[in-house]
């Protein structure tokens, strides 16, 4: 069986600039949610990745992350040149299109282009000189993880042996958080406990990553990528979970489940519902929101190269402190080595789901 590994990857997001940043933090056991102008969220320090007059702010911070990326995995040009983009978004260059966007300087010329979600897999591509084909999902809240899935497929078939996976997502422009406190899905308050009874929202966050992926290469593994959708609601999922837990049912029991997690109350319920369905004991759950914010689309692949670059140490830190449990589940990840299974949900309905291991 051909074996996918994560090779490499880089983030900027709440925790910190760079994946090393963000690792110290989440094991220190720190949030990096603040407060501004009345909002909880998750910030990206660094203002100056987002930076540029050609490309968008989502497609310039995608382009740094892209490069760091390639260069830990150590490719050569001609290894690079032959590679495949999958690139995520759920707002893409929102700030471009709401004209948001006056501390990069933009250069007019290019506003046709910078306000295409595909400009960010398009910059990728220009910047770092891939000749490979390039794709942009944008499947809401679930398109970095299913980039990641679809990189996993095109490996997986042997199409191509290297493929790099970006997704972005910078989410606090007052327009889109305008229309999230609208929809009731903002959290109206700083409780920061996804799984509490007095949840009411989420807390939005800022994210870049980029990562590669490697037929037979050395590092953790992905072993099963699989989607399916509810068919429900453009808002909610069904209270009972019923189509995530069919959808865990094609996965071996993990020994760590990533869930969503967002915060909302009809998601606390739902996804909660699913995970007893689908095992009669429910794994132990990870919940990175607390530390990162909600980053949209991308949040699955954040969650990815986070768990992914820990089990590469040895072992995955824990939870933020303080946070509240449902009856019978664990917040205590395994000690040893494990496999991880991360789970994701679009607004509209689309789950999809990533079986990691070391």
């Amino acid at each position: 069986m051909s074996r996918v590994a994560i090779t490499a990857a880089e983030v900027a997001c709440a925790l910190g600039d760079t994946l090393e940043s963000s690792l110290a933090r989440w094991r220190a056991g720190e949030t990096g949610l603040t407060w501004s102008e009345g909002l909880l969220a998750g910030r990206i320090a660094d203002r100056s990745l987002m930076k540029g007059r050609r490309y968008g702010t989502a497609s310039n911070i995608a382009v740094e992350m892209a490069k760091s990326a390639v260069a830990k995995a150590g490719w050569t040009p001609e290894q690079t040149r032959g590679a495949w983009i999958f690139a995520a978004s759920s707002r893409g260059n929102a700030a471009e299109l709401l004209r948001a966007n006056a501390h990069r300087r933009p250069h007019r010329r290019f506003s046709a282009s910078n306000t295409l979600h595909s400009e960010i897999a398009a910059a990728v591509s220009i910047e770092l000189g891939i000749r490979g084909p390039w794709q942009m999902v944008s499947n809401g809240c679930s398109a970095g993880l299913d980039a990641l899935g679809m990189a996993w497929m095109a490996l997986r078939s042997g199409v191509v042996s290297r493929a790099l996976v970006v997704a972005v997502d910078l989410p606090l422009l007052p327009a889109l958080l305008e229309d999230f406190r609208d929809t009731h899905l903002l959290a109206s308050a700083d409780l920061n406990d996804p799984l509490s009874p007095q949840t009411q929202g989420f807390h939005p966050g800022e994210a870049a990553v980029a990562l590669t992926l490697e037929l037979h290469g050395r590092g953790p593994s992905v072993d099963l990528y699989a989607a399916n959708s509810d068919a429900y609601d453009s808002l909610v999922i069904p209270e009972d979970g019923a189509p995530l837990a069919e959808l865990l049912a094609a996965f071996e029991k993990p020994d760590l489940i990533c869930p969503h997690a967002t915060g909302t109350p009809n998601h606390a319920l739902a996804e909660m519902n699913a995970l007893r369905t689908a095992y009669d004991q429910v794994p132990p759950l990870l919940l990175l929101k607390p530390f990162t914010g909600h980053t949209l689309g991308a949040s699955g692949l954040l969650d990815i190269a986070l768990i992914s670059a820990a089990m590469g140490q040895g072992s995955v830190p824990g939870n933020l402190g303080g946070l509240s449990r449902a009856k019978g589940v664990s917040l205590n990840p395994p000690a040893d080595r494990c496999r991880v299974l991360k789970i994701a949900s679009g607004m509209g309905g689309h789950n999809a789901a990533v079986m990691l291991q070391l």
